[in-house]
């Protein structure tokens, strides 16, 4: 597939008509990248340029910049693929992860010309299992008995796999949920991770055998360089929740109470203080696990009571299945923090949305100098419907003041604005935000045309609020 137009369609690039090499293919181009070295790249990049048409360049560019894309779920492609081959997609979704672009082994075997890919990573990834949400009324149909509870913690989901490579030597490998290889950033975690096998589990901050907050987790979190200080002052540590594989054992086919039993025999052979099970909980009723998410502290999670995020539900004999299967894993968070904010900014969004202003910056008031002002706290871009999403999109054109880019300035005055009802997890300091503060996951969570701006909340609130949680870390 060459990047430029077809010369029998009208090229006007006079290149193309007196004998200068061929455009380079998007192959081409891909293992080019892939395989130069950063100090030959600028003039090679500058030899297909001027080898391209306009077309041709505007494609290069998009690639080199990562902006290139089709929006469609790893999923969507996941299916596509074993469609193509007539296959099941969870083979896909199991072997996915030890693939790698352009998939040539992976085609090979969709198309009937070669054998199945085998992923010989002795410490591969695993896709995860993800749980939906619970509703009041999902619990009419459920059966306490066929559940198992566990707390839900507030830190980062992630997988440690350890193996033997060819040579017999150990391999080590920590990965986010999305599968990115984050090993590097925790190297303080792997000499706990010593015997063979996959871990599905919370990384967290430990201090004192306190887990800490999201907060002090994030200090640990996107590291290039890791510290022994940093090390020392934010010791990392991972609550185990599942057990998918153990030696050369995959143990995802089996039910969730086997793998929980496995996971509790690991866990203690381990004998590490950095590993632990994050505990079960005792209900025998939908009133009493209720009465249990509504205090943790009196329900088993003790001084780790604050760093609950919730309850995880799941049936005991539920397998290991990639992807969000329905009816298998619940997640019943805490109620989230609720304040009223000031709509300020507004963008386009991307995808589907790219023609709605979906992304919505908004604020709370403060006393300045001259009088009460809006300071940002925040920026969500979802929990709305798409009917609320159409009459936000309508307020914002009819209401714009100024325009900054792709940036609206929505007109946000005591008396003339709209109010969001902002729904979040959390609070932090922040830099990055005039108020100083900024919101962990906020989502919009209803829409307040009953209220004028002047009645939504204040930073003071915020700050309390702030203060509270800091208070809960020291």
């Amino acid at each position: 597939m060459p990047l430029h137009d077809n010369p029998a369609s009208g090229d006007n690039n006079p290149r193309h008509r007196h004998n200068h090499p061929p455009p380079p293919t998007l192959t081409e181009v891909v293992i080019t990248l892939r395989t130069l070295g950063k100090a030959e790249l600028p003039k090679q990049l500058s030899r297909w340029l001027d080898e391209l048409d306009e077309t041709g360049r505007w494609a290069l560019l998009k690639l080199v910049t990562g902006a290139m894309r089709i929006g469609i779920s790893a999923r969507l492609a996941k299916t596509a693929a074993a469609e193509l081959g007539d296959k099941d997609p969870h083979d896909i979704e199991l072997m996915w992860p030890g693939l790698a672009p352009p998939y040539l082994d992976l085609f090979a075997w969709l198309e009937g010309r070669g054998e199945k890919p085998i992923n010989l990573d002795p410490a591969p990834f695993r896709p995860v299992m993800l749980a939906h949400a619970i509703e009041n009324t999902d619990f009419a149909n459920l059966n306490a008995a066929d559940y198992i509870a566990e707390w839900k913690w507030d830190g980062i989901r992630v997988q440690a796999v350890s193996g033997r490579d060819a040579h017999g030597q150990g391999v080590v490998r920590l990965y986010s949920r999305s599968g990115e290889d984050i090993t590097k950033s925790f190297p303080d975690l792997l000499p706990s991770l010593h015997l063979a096998g996959a871990v599905d589990g919370e990384l967290l901050v430990v201090r004192e055998g306190r887990v800490q907050s999201f907060n002090v987790l994030q200090q640990r979190l996107n590291r290039k360089v890791v510290s022994p200080k940093l090390m020392k002052d934010y010791p990392i540590h991972l609550r185990a929740y599942d057990l998918l594989s153990e030696g050369d054992s995959d143990l995802r086919t089996l039910p969730f109470a086997d793998r929980r039993a496995r996971l509790e025999a690991f866990v203690a052979r381990l004998d590490d203080p950095r590993v632990d099970l994050s505990p079960t909980i005792a209900f025998d009723s939908w009133d009493a696990l209720t009465a249990a998410r509504r205090d943790p502290k009196s329900a088993g999670a003790g001084d780790d009571a604050e760093a609950v995020e919730g309850v995880m539900l799941k049936r005991r004999d539920a397998p290991y299945l990639p992807g969000r299967p329905k009816g298998q894993w619940w997640k019943w968070k805490r109620d989230p923090h609720v304040i009223d904010a000031v709509l300020m900014y507004a963008q386009r969004g991307h995808g589907k949305r790219s023609s709605y202003y979906s992304d919505y910056t908004f604020g709370v008031w403060t006393a300045a100098e001259d009088g009460e002002q809006l300071v940002p706290v925040g920026k969500a871009y979802f929990g709305f419907t798409d009917e609320e999403l159409l009459q936000i999109d309508r307020f914002v054109r009819r209401n714009t003041v100024e325009k900054f880019g792709p940036v609206r300035h929505v007109v946000h005055e005591p008396e003339q604005g709209l109010v969001l009802e902002v729904a979040f997890e959390g609070l932090q300091r922040s830099s990055r935000h005039k108020s100083g503060v900024a919101m962990r996951f906020p989502r919009i969570n209803r829409l307040r045309w009953d209220k004028p701006p002047r009645e939504a909340d204040r930073l003071e609130t915020l700050e309390r609020m702030l203060k509270g949680e800091q208070a809960v870390e020291a």
